[in-house]
Formats: structure tokens, sequence, C-alpha cells
């Protein structure tokens, strides 16, 4: 199993206004459809109203890197940055 996450620092307002619109487009679920996506969840921070985590599971790192080449990644990619002000990725291992 290959899981990532990203740490996410959202304009001011922004985080859930960004989560519903990856509903909304059908990304999300889309995602979640992919070959080899076990796990794709965003989590709020209590501490921080901009903060947003984002847990991804695949069943390998070839099915991840084939993930972020969708279409549905590329029609995120035209939005994101209207919500979106950073983001940190790494990589974690679950035993």
């Amino acid at each position: 199993m290959y899981s990532i996450y990203v740490s996410f620092e959202c304009h001011p307002g922004k985080r859930e206004a960004f989560v519903e619109k990856m509903k909304k487009e059908g990304i999300l679920d889309a995602i979640r459809a992919e070959n080899g996506c076990i796990l794709y969840d965003y989590y709020y921070s209590e501490k921080d109203e901009n903060s947003l985590l984002l847990i991804e599971k695949w069943e390998t790192k070839e099915h991840q890197q084939i993930h972020i080449e969708q279409p549905h990644m590329n029609a995120m990619k035209t939005f994101r940055d209207e919500y979106i002000k950073s983001a940190v990725l790494g990589e974690f291992e679950i035993k």
C-alpha cells in the first residue's frame, strides 16, 4: 500500500468551499472510483480554520502517479488556486 498526505493552507474562508466544489464537480467521486484507490478523504483542523488535510491510500505508488494525470485532476487545477494558498505533500507508512 502507498499512503500520502497533503497539508493545505487555504485562503481565509475557502476551506469548506473547496471541498464542496470538489464534490459538486464530481471530482471526489471520480477519484474514489479510480483503479487502485483505497482512501481519499479530507480532514478539517479544529485549531486552524484555514488548514485542510488530505489522506490518500493507493494499492501502489504507480496507481497514485496515474491518478495525478487524470482529466478530473486537470479540471481541479483550473480552480485550485482560488481556494488553496499552499500545499505540502509527504509519504507515510501505517504498520
